[in-house]
């Protein structure tokens, strides 16, 4: 374990966001006091870049864009979102998109091909809008809520799952259902991740069990069965990371402390070695992301930390 990314800010609230920058050796942190913070990444000091308060804005979630420019913030509660501008250093408000009618923006995702930014409405509904311009570009629908989405690796298609039980799969092109199944055994769904490789789709439920589907299961089964049932967490599995190589999966949920699992892809057995047991560091993890070469892993916790481990079986960032 390293000194914690955001070591040299350490928050008083709870950190929503943690995630490595796509290309600099670079983190960034946002949470509940209202800032996004950049740090550089060594493992051992970890020396602030810079920080950005937002006024009156509890942060949600915020990402880098697909090629690590911009950042993106969404508050608690707050029909507008803010854009970062990294390279001419302004922040910029978004609100009043033109044929958007969403009262809150919170859960959203970027296309890693850069296009899309998709934003998880109520009634079921999710939306697309224009990386380049924020503009409103279409709309898709799920019955129930949809609850948590995922692009594949290319940005051509989108898996969303729903407060049924249902997994939906979409054309980004087309904005068309290409297909949908019954997540095995789930009653609520509560977080989705694809493989970076694509090969693989993690699905997240109410009860703690994350199934795991091949893509090709997904597109071509009506009635798909995983490859594996996770059942290491007991309570609500919240966030789910696969490793760039797609050789580990990191699954957690914050209703417990240390309900942190690293599981071993394609044996999809859990490391023994983390967390370190009896040691009650991992305080209701938020959220995890993995350096782009897998070298480091962070965690953000309800106590303000954004953790960070060296994963020593990778040479590099």
């Amino acid at each position: 374990m390293c000194k914690n990314a955001n070591h040299t800010r350490l928050s008083d609230a709870k950190v929503t966001t943690t995630q490595f920058h796509p290309a600099a050796q670079v983190i960034l942190t946002a949470g509940i006091d209202q800032s996004i913070s950049l740090f550089q990444v060594d493992g051992k000091t970890n020396p602030k870049i810079q920080s950005i308060h937002l006024e009156r804005f509890p942060v949600y979630k915020a990402r880098f864009s697909a090629d690590g420019e911009q950042v993106i913030a969404t508050g608690l509660q707050n029909k507008m979102f803010y854009v970062y501008d990294m390279m001419a250093g302004k922040v910029v408000p978004v609100h009043n998109i033109r044929g958007l009618r969403e009262w809150k923006i919170t859960k959203f995702e970027v296309s890693p091909d850069g296009l899309f930014l998709l934003l998880i409405g109520t009634s079921g509904y999710l939306h697309l809008l224009s990386m380049k311009t924020k503009e409103f570009v279409g709309s898709m629908k799920v019955n129930g809520q949809a609850i948590a989405a995922s692009f594949t690796p290319d940005g051509s298609m989108i898996y969303t799952n729903s407060d049924e039980g249902e997994v939906y799969i979409w054309d980004v092109k087309s904005r068309k259902c290409l297909t949908r199944f019954i997540d095995e055994g789930c009653l609520r769904g509560t977080c989705i991740a694809v493989s970076r490789n694509g090969q693989y789709v993690a699905c997240g439920s109410s009860s703690g069990i994350v199934n795991v589907y091949t893509r090709d299961a997904c597109l071509h089964q009506t009635n798909p069965k995983p490859v594996k049932a996770i059942k290491n967490l007991v309570t609500a599995t919240t966030s789910l990371a696969f490793n760039p190589t797609t050789e580990m999966l990191a699954i957690a949920s914050k209703a417990a402390d240390d309900a942190v699992k690293m599981i071993h892809i394609p044996s999809f057995t859990a490391f023994s070695n983390f967390p370190v047991a009896g040691k009650k560091i991992i305080h209701l993890a938020q959220e995890m992301d993995f350096s782009p070469r897998s070298g480091f892993f962070s965690i953000a916790t309800n106590r303000g930390q954004a953790l960070l481990y060296r994963v020593k079986h990778y040479a590099d960032f």
